[in-house]
């Protein structure tokens, strides 16, 4: 039995759980995260030996750049972070590549959506654009409307979307 089939299922589990407390309190907890991306070395370690090991650590760090970078912008909170890193010690880094590539599609659906129902899609464009088109004049730092420590910045819960992208990556293998 592969480490794919092995993971899926508690990482069903935990995307379950990190969907939840996300769209309900906009938290993902470190209790669910860390041992998550523990367990996620160990059975690698068990199944694959040190080439387990080492896929799980880099695709820990693929998930941890990837959405670190967007944390570091203002855009992704620091639960987000720990979850992706959690899950590319999962399913490695060539799985992870395929989760955020999904996962990227689906938010921006959800995105869309959200700003549609809630009657702010032109606001949406207008940051999206000022946040592509105005990092010359900003550089790296994040957009000031647009960071989450903005208590008048709108802020969509990305656990859905990392959920449906991380599964939808399993049946990619």
């Amino acid at each position: 039995m592969g480490m794919h089939s092995i993971a899926w299922w508690p990482t069903c589990v935990v995307l379950s759980v990190a969907t939840f407390t996300d769209l309900r309190s906009r938290r993902i907890p470190n209790w669910l995260v860390l041992p998550f991306l523990l367990a996620g070395f160990a059975v690698s370690g068990w199944l694959h030996g040190w080439h387990g090991i080492a896929q799980s650590l880099g695709g820990m760090a693929l998930g941890a750049v990837a959405f670190g970078c967007l944390a570091f912008m203002g855009g992704m909170g620091m639960g987000d972070v720990k979850l992706c890193a959690a899950i590319g010690a999962w399913v490695g880094p060539w799985q992870l590549v395929i989760a955020l590539v999904v996962t990227g599609l689906v938010g921006g659906v959800m995105a869309l959506g959200w700003a549609i129902y809630g009657g702010f899609l032109g606001d949406l464009f207008k940051g999206s654009g000022d946040l592509i088109l105005g990092w010359k004049q900003r550089g790296t730092l994040a957009h000031s409307d647009l960071v989450l420590t903005n208590p008048r910045a709108r802020k969509m819960p990305y656990a859905p979307a990392i959920a449906i992208g991380t599964l939808l990556s399993f049946f990619a293998q």
